[in-house]
């Protein structure tokens, strides 16, 4: 097999396994990596704001928003209004809310920056710079990711 065979092998696993990862979340939780990242931030803060759970888990505000809707929706948030300042809407998780997160296991990239974080800080740098080179050569730079391990549909601006 050529070099560039087995790489593009270990980028297609990777791949699988955030795919299979992502369908265990969902089997057991109903839930998508990102609405547990939102949930867990929820749960961090009470009365969060929109804004300050886009900057903890790394999506837009929009994003959040979205995926707020469809949290609301299930009733696992509920979002209360400000009595002081009515511009302001906290967020917080529901009875049923809490009970999702009790149950989840844990998000795949917690799992991850577990053994990245074990690794020596040369290696991590080496893993960084590697796979910089590769998104630079897919043509990647200009699309928008976050650090969520998702499987979905890649859109560019």
């Amino acid at each position: 097999m050529d070099k560039y065979e087995e790489l593009l092998v270990s980028l297609r696993q990777v791949i699988r396994a955030i795919d299979l990862y992502s369908k265990k979340l969902s089997k057991e939780t109903g839930l998508t990596s990102p609405q547990l990242l939102v949930l867990q931030a929820v749960k961090s803060k009470e009365n969060i704001m929109v804004k300050e759970i886009a900057e903890s888990i790394t999506l837009s505000s929009a994003t959040i928003t979205s995926i707020l809707d469809r949290l609301e929706r299930r009733n696992l948030v509920v979002r209360q209004r400000s009595t002081l300042d009515k511009r302001k809407v906290g967020i917080n998780l529901t009875s049923l809310g809490e009970d999702i997160i009790k149950g989840s296991p844990t998000p795949l990239q917690q799992h991850f920056i577990h053994r990245f974080e074990s690794m020596e800080e040369w290696e991590q740098s080496q893993m960084v710079a590697t796979m910089q080179r590769i998104v630079n050569m897919m043509d990647a730079e200009k699309l928008e990711a976050s650090p969520l391990l998702e499987v979905g549909q890649i859109l560019s601006k």
